[in-house]
């Protein structure tokens, strides 16, 4: 059985790493401003662990303050040693029910250069899988195209409209301003 539990800046210390690897560098946000919005309360870093054994098996970076009542998946992680056991969808079943109070669960699937040529196509596969549903946004991080998919809770699924004010929301509360504009650009519909 797999329990989801948040984590502190320690298991930031150690979760980073593995985020460097698992992520482009392009669209890795610093770790000392995930730092300062754990401090503020607008990022969250999951940790999902195996009662079984014990040990750390999944992860997830959450932005999680919004003025539209929304969270976003940064990032999700399945460790190392766990992967391709079925996993990410367990985890992705905890995050879902975690998540429940909320209007809905925002997921980013940055294009970066990958070795896998069907890794987009799996992703896009496994978020389809849970009910989430692409947003048409014309959206890019560092320049390269961020897909951004939406699983509706208690929101609606229509938030194409308002898509430009909703992600630089959850950005600004944790990065200057600057800092967000260089990263993320949305052009409006």
């Amino acid at each position: 059985m797999l329990n989801i539990r948040k984590g502190g800046h320690r298991e930031l210390e150690r979760y980073y790493p593995l985020m460097e690897i698992d992520f482009d560098s392009e669209e890795l946000v610093g770790k000392l401003a995930i730092h300062r919005g754990m401090m503020n309360g607008s990022v969250e870093l999951l940790i999902v662990t195996d009662d079984e054994t014990g040990m750390d098996a999944a992860y997830a970076l959450m932005l999680t303050k919004s003025l539209y009542g929304y969270v976003d998946m940064k990032y999700m992680g399945v460790m190392p040693w766990f992967r391709g056991k079925g996993l990410g969808i367990q985890t992705m079943r905890l995050i879902n029910k975690y998540y429940a109070d909320t209007q809905g669960i925002l997921a980013e699937i940055t294009e970066f250069d990958d070795p896998d040529p069907d890794r987009l196509r799996k992703l896009k596969k496994f978020f389809h899988r849970f009910g989430y549903e692409e947003i048409p946004c014309d959206c890019t991080i560092r320049g390269v195209r961020d897909n951004v998919y939406l699983k509706p809770i208690k929101g609606t699924a229509d938030i194409a409209p308002i898509i430009h004010r909703v992600l630089p929301d959850f950005y600004t509360r944790f990065l200057p301003d600057a800092a967000v504009w260089r990263m993320l650009e949305i052009k409006r519909e």
